[in-house]
């Protein structure tokens, strides 16, 4: 758990937050925005306050316990640090939007959709500048039938998906500073093209190694 320490520190100081919040929320707290920044779904004070934490705690254990049963768990060896740095982020950005959710419901003049749309920005820019470094493993990175078939189609399609999501986070930070209705319409797009742009450059990559493999096995009788 020393290895999640920043993220756990982040989601303790949200719970102490909560603790401190809860005598001055409303009875119902709105925590659920649409596009625009605007509140569309609401939850109970005691709800508001402890189901982020929760969540945290969750994701806490989870990270700490995937690389164990992951049957490729060695290569976490190779970019553990990695793995670590976005669990990390992931954590530190639920504990902010957890913050600023409550702080809003007090009044504080906080404008969700941008924090929400910077945050995930950076988390699309943080995961991109990391891709090339992660190591074939079953729960993150770009996971395919053909990724992970093959370390060349791996190796190739995350140097694909680094720039695509470094690209798409730049956008989704931008329109988050935007905050338009179109230009969050433009960051959702983006994340899809990229997720699945990805995902199908990983099929052309692997289609291209097996006609390869393929030719080069007809060469040879």
């Amino acid at each position: 758990m020393k290895k999640l320490l920043p993220g756990l520190l982040a989601i303790t100081a949200a719970t102490g937050f909560s603790l401190w919040a809860y005598p001055h929320l409303p009875a119902q707290v709105a925590t659920h925005f649409n596009l625009q920044g605007e509140p569309n779904g609401w939850s109970s004070r005691l709800m508001a306050v402890a189901l982020v934490p929760v969540i945290g705690i969750f994701m806490a254990f989870m990270f700490t316990f995937l690389p164990r049963i992951d049957p490729k768990k060695a290569n976490y060896a190779k970019f553990g640090t990695t793995w670590w740095t976005v669990a990390n982020a992931a954590l530190i950005l639920l504990a902010l939007v957890h913050v600023a959710v409550l702080g809003k419901a007090m009044g504080w003049a906080v404008d969700i959709s941008r924090i929400v749309g910077l945050g995930v920005g950076g988390m699309f820019i943080l995961i991109g500048n990391l891709m090339t470094r992660i190591r074939p493993n079953w729960f993150m990175g770009i996971r395919t039938p053909w990724t992970l078939s093959s370390d060349t189609v791996w190796r190739k399609t995350h140097r694909f998906g680094g720039v695509a999501f470094v690209i798409a986070g730049v956008c989704i930070a931008a329109t988050g500073l935007l905050g338009s209705r179109w230009a969050l319409y433009a960051a959702i797009g983006s994340a899809v093209a990229a997720g699945l742009g990805s995902v199908v450059y990983s099929y052309v990559v692997w289609k291209g190694e097996q006609r390869g493999s393929g030719e080069a096995r007809e060469a040879g009788k």
